[in-house]
């Protein structure tokens, strides 16, 4: 049955470090539209069939993609499954272009966080403090709510089995220690039975859909400009604005810049400093010191 290899399959690969939650879910969707075909192996056909009946065409290469890769990688073991031909066009799309935020705007959104709630300041606060955090340090929005108070070190922040089950250690500038230092006093005396840095109202870890709400409305408040043509500004940008002002300080000699990238990646806990490197294409500013850079050397400048 193609539903036990794909199970194998998913096991192997989460091993490794990868969730594959909706991937998961689109295999043995797969799967079981195979093993209603009497297909006890990857059909070519059959897979362009059941990626075909996705709304869109982008869903239908997202599908087939997935397809194509545990093909090739059962397919090593038996030759019998075949490898679906690429139908509907490539499913890697282009990462969006980030929003990065100034540091006005941060400034402005932080203030306008700690006015969020007038008859209980106390969330205020918390998304004040929240919202800092993560412009200060570039965490995820998921390790900024995991935070606990025995994560909270002399030496930074230790973030514990993050993406990709890894854990680092992320030191904190002075300003943004002594933040958090004035925020733990009230945090403690608001919810004293839970472990957790940051609580809701109802005195339980902040959920997702709470910190992209509180984020939403405090933009609304500040009045970030919006249009078509222009990248949406979302809680994350507050990483990306990180990454992007972080790069900004890279010194100019070639070794400094390549140890910045992996302290930076190391930093941010990208898997791969590619990742890091795709930051270096955000912003105009970045973009036109690489050209002035490259000019510099063709014209016989400082490598």
């Amino acid at each position: 049955m193609l539903t036990q290899t794909v199970e194998s399959y998913l096991a192997v690969r989460r091993v490794t470090g990868f969730e594959l939650k909706s991937q998961g879910s689109m295999l043995r969707s797969f799967a079981a539209f195979s093993d209603a075909a009497g297909k006890n192996h990857v059909s070519a056909e059959v897979a362009i069939e059941w990626a075909g009946s996705a709304p869109s065409l982008a869903q239908r290469a997202c599908r087939l993609g997935q397809v194509i890769r545990f093909a090739r990688y059962i397919r090593a073991e038996d030759q019998r499954h075949e490898i679906p031909p690429v139908a509907f066009g490539s499913d890697n799309r282009p990462r969006p272009i980030p929003y990065i935020f100034s540091m006005d705007d941060i400034r402005r959104l932080v203030q306008a966080a700690s006015e969020l709630d007038r008859r209980n300041a106390f969330r205020g606060y918390t998304y004040s403090t929240f919202f800092a955090l993560l412009a200060c340090t570039g965490l995820r929005v998921s390790e900024a709510i995991r935070l606990c108070f025995q994560d909270i070190t002399a030496d930074g922040l230790v973030i514990r089995c993050s993406k990709f089950h890894k854990s680092r250690l992320v030191p904190l500038h002075e300003t943004t220690q002594d933040g958090l230092e004035r925020y733990l006093p009230r945090r403690r005396a608001y919810a004293p039975l839970d472990n957790h840095v940051f609580v809701s109202l109802r005195r339980r870890p902040l959920r997702p859909n709470d910190t992209q709400i509180a984020f939403r409305n405090t933009l609304e408040k500040i009045g970030i400009p919006r249009g078509p043509n222009l990248p949406r500004p979302t809680i994350h940008s507050l990483r990306h604005s990180f990454a992007v002002r972080a790069l900004e300080t890279c010194p100019d000699s070639r070794d400094q810049i390549t140890k910045h990238m992996l302290a930076l990646s190391t930093y941010l806990g990208h898997s791969s400093v590619a990742s890091t490197y795709w930051y270096l294409e955000a912003t105009p500013n970045l973009m036109r010191n690489i050209a002035d850079s490259g000019q510099e050397f063709f014209y016989g400048g400082r490598p």
